[in-house]
């Protein structure tokens, strides 16, 4: 039976089973006790390294008697069988921890696999990780631009709604002022009235005809304020809606734009409505210098007036009573 191959052991117990048969131990007998199998130089270096071992004299077996020779080849049968089974069980053993080292070495291996595994996919996590950490970094500088950008608007913003804030004070001043100066000049017509009022009783009637075509410029002036009130009031509702619909901004930047702009346009008509009302008291002025000082007085307040145009229907009952005619109540009652 054809072996899988050779080692010293196997040389050994062919050569024991040799000497326990009284055979030589050569290498061609050990070639056919080991079933023609290995090769001679290997029989050959494994033999040598056996005798140089062995340090038996190497005595002929046809020198000892009969029974030395039994008693040797019994006790070399002996040897032989308790070696072999020395070595199977040694052989056993070793089959037994090749097999659990093998055993260990796959369950190491699958160990090692997963292990690769679960680093390709941290990896791959970690790769994810720094890209997104990266798209965070570049998202993060733009929104800090963007901040900045929108911070520098705001203070922009700010500093235009003081600069306008800083403009309604001084028209307001500048309302106060006229209305004192106003008041102040009532109180001058009023003096200023009775005083004429006793110096030129003689020429009531022709105050009166003066009067009266006074009473027709201020039917005109009055259909201009009436007309003027409407343009207030309707000024006023556009106003108040664009002030609701300022109100229902979120967003306080574009409220504050809003507020801006509304006040932009109150400033821009609030210019326009003092510059027609200064051309008006210019006209006024002139017409004022053709009549005599008290209509001059007159078509002042009525200039006066127009300008203040909340006040007028006060300043023209104030005139009327200051004048003292019957026919001017009973007109204005009339109306």
């Amino acid at each position: 039976m054809a072996r899988g191959g050779i080692n010293k052991a196997t040389v050994l117990e062919a050569r024991r089973a040799l000497l326990a048969r009284g055979e030589n131990p050569s290498i061609d007998a050990v070639r056919i006790e080991l079933g023609n199998t290995g090769s001679k130089t290997t029989i050959h270096r494994y033999l040598k390294e056996i005798e140089d071992f062995d340090p038996r004299p190497r005595a002929s077996t046809e020198r000892l008697s009969d029974e030395l020779t039994e008693l040797v080849a019994g006790l070399l049968a002996r040897m032989t069988e308790e070696g072999g089974e020395a070595i199977a069980h040694a052989q056993g053993v070793f089959d037994e921890q090749r097999v659990a080292l093998e055993k260990k070495y796959e369950a190491l291996n699958a160990e090692f696999t997963f292990l690769q595994r679960q680093f390709d996919s941290q990896k791959a996590a970690f790769e994810a990780q720094t890209e997104e950490l990266l798209i965070c970094q570049t998202g993060l500088q733009t929104e800090i631009t963007r901040n900045a950008r929108l911070s520098q608007n705001r203070s922009d913003l700010e500093l235009r709604v003081q600069e306008k804030d800083e403009q309604i004070r001084s028209l307001e001043e500048k309302h106060l002022h006229s209305r004192d100066a106003l008041e102040h000049y009532r109180n001058a017509v009023k003096e200023q009235r009775e005083q004429e009022q006793q110096r030129h009783e003689g020429q009531v009637q022709q105050v009166q005809v003066e009067l009266r075509q006074l009473q027709q410029t201020l039917m005109i002036k009055q259909d201009e304020l009436t007309r003027l009130n409407r343009d207030n009031e309707r000024l006023l509702s556009e106003a108040r809606q664009q002030a609701k619909a300022a109100a229902t901004h979120e967003d306080a930047t574009l409220r504050l734009t809003g507020e801006i702009a509304a006040m932009k346009t109150a400033v821009a008509k609030a210019d326009g409505a003092k510059e027609a009302l200064q051309e008006q008291l210019g006209m006024s002025r002139a017409e004022s210098k053709r009549l005599e000082d008290g209509l001059a007085q007159a078509s002042a307040q009525l200039a006066e007036a127009k300008r203040l145009s909340l006040h007028y229907s006060a300043e023209l009952t104030q005139l009327r009573q200051a004048a003292g005619h019957p026919d001017i109540e009973n007109e204005s009652s009339t109306k």
